[in-house]
């Protein structure tokens, strides 16, 4: 088996070579019937989420509500081979948290710049809500009320306090 090393130049070109094949040229050129049926396996794969404080802009402006999309396993790769992030393991969660936030209030290119510009409180906030949809796969909780021993389930994806 022949090692090779991976640097941030080349990663795109090792994932486009060892990527699964496509359908041929000459398949998908002959008319069909019907289109290809999508199927709906339940799976959700984007979150919306809510954060404590919230991101402010250059302009002042305050954005509290978001997406997050699940990780895939390039999403866990690619920090890896980050120059800041080998300068600084604590910038991994930097790096991972910018590539999955799909939107936050009516910004949809989240970029480390953005979340280096986070308050403390909102970042971890949203190292625990990557870790819980990526792990677990949703944001429900059961809960039991201390008072009167009912059993519930709550939303943790950053609604308001009181709310489920």
């Amino acid at each position: 088996m022949r090692r090779r090393t991976v640097t941030a130049g080349n990663l795109d070109e090792i994932l486009q070579v060892t990527a699964p094949a496509q359908v041929s040229e000459q398949a998908s050129a002959t008319p069909s019937a019907a289109p290809p049926r999508v199927e709906d396996h339940g799976l959700r794969t984007e979150f919306e989420f809510e954060l404590p404080r919230g991101y402010v802009d250059d302009e002042g402006t305050v954005h509290r509500h978001g997406s997050m999309r699940l990780a895939t396993a390039r999403d866990e790769l690619r920090p890896q081979i980050d120059l800041r992030v080998k300068e600084n393991p604590a910038y991994l969660s930097v790096v991972l948290l910018s590539q999955v936030i799909t939107r936050l209030g009516d910004i949809t290119d989240v970029h480390a710049g953005i979340v280096e510009r986070m308050y403390a409180t909102d970042v971890a906030f949203l190292q625990d809500f990557y870790r819980r949809v990526n792990s677990e796969g949703h944001t429900r909780a059961a809960v039991t009320c201390p008072h009167c021993e009912g059993g519930f389930e709550v939303d943790l994806s950053g609604g308001r306090l009181g709310e489920s």
